[in-house]
């Protein structure tokens, strides 16, 4: 029986002769999961994700429902899975609208494209801005319509890229919000690299924490998020405790 999810086994990426990911596995990361990437600045965690979407050159497997990956075709690939990366292009000749519609028409998704637009739109709690042009919005307005993007097209996997890194707090909550419901409503696998550890360690099912190209760890975040993990991979004193309100948050004491 094939392994359900998505399986990443001896995963490397190379800038020339210098190893940027080096023989990176997780286990299966399985449909209606979350799964945050975290680490300090350089440790890879972007390089990995644009390896996931097909945008670096990889060597090992990545699996998905037992389906190699690297043999699809970019439709097809583009179809399964979907990417959103930390920086984004500038702003196009289109509607806010227009665009989500233009990937609901790239992805082949079919049924009435501006009701699915919209929908996604009111989703994350932009609708006002829907017939605004790109080219006029902000980049956390860009960043929330890359964002609804990806929703709309309801892909198996979804990659995310810093998608909180434009944005203030409320709509970092609110963005967190709607990507752990959609995961959760449509049994979507979801992999975000993330800065913000508390972030991670709320929404998260699992982190994996990456150091100089390699998981160092990885599991739920109260067995993750050890003092001896931050000590080793941050250089701080920190800890994790949850809130009055029972979620996790990390709590940053001193430089080791």
């Amino acid at each position: 029986m094939s392994e359900q999810g998505l399986l990443i086994e001896h995963a490397q990426v190379k800038y020339g002769r210098k190893v940027v990911i080096a023989d990176a596995s997780l286990p299966a990361l399985r449909p209606g999961t979350l799964t945050a990437l975290i680490g300090p600045n350089g440790a890879g965690k972007s390089t990995l994700l644009r390896g996931l979407a097909g945008l670096e050159p990889m060597t090992g497997a990545v699996t998905l429902h037992g389906q190699p990956l690297a043999p699809m075709s970019v439709a097809q690939r583009a179809r399964q899975v979907t990417y959103m990366p930390q920086h984004l292009p500038p702003g196009l000749g289109l509607s806010v609208i227009e665009s989500v519609m233009a990937a609901l028409r790239v992805a082949g998704n079919g049924g009435d494209c501006l009701e699915q637009a919209y929908g996604a739109l009111q989703r994350i709690g932009i609708a006002a801005l829907a017939d605004h042009m790109l080219n006029e919005l902000s980049g956390g307005q860009r960043q929330l319509v890359s964002l609804a993007q990806l929703i709309a097209r309801k892909p198996r996997v979804m990659l995310l890229d810093e998608p909180t890194s434009a944005l203030d707090l409320s709509y970092q909550l609110r963005v967190m919000e709607c990507v752990r419901q959609m995961v959760g409503q449509h049994q979507l696998i979801a992999v975000i690299v993330l800065h913000d550890i508390s972030l991670a360690a709320r929404f998260a099912d699992h982190i994996a924490v990456l150091r100089e190209g390699a998981v160092v760890a990885f599991g739920a975040a109260e067995q993750v998020l050890t003092a001896q993990l931050f000590a080793e991979v941050y250089g701080v004193r920190a800890r994790v405790e949850r809130c009055s309100q029972q979620t996790l948050q990390v709590v940053v004491d001193s430089p080791v």
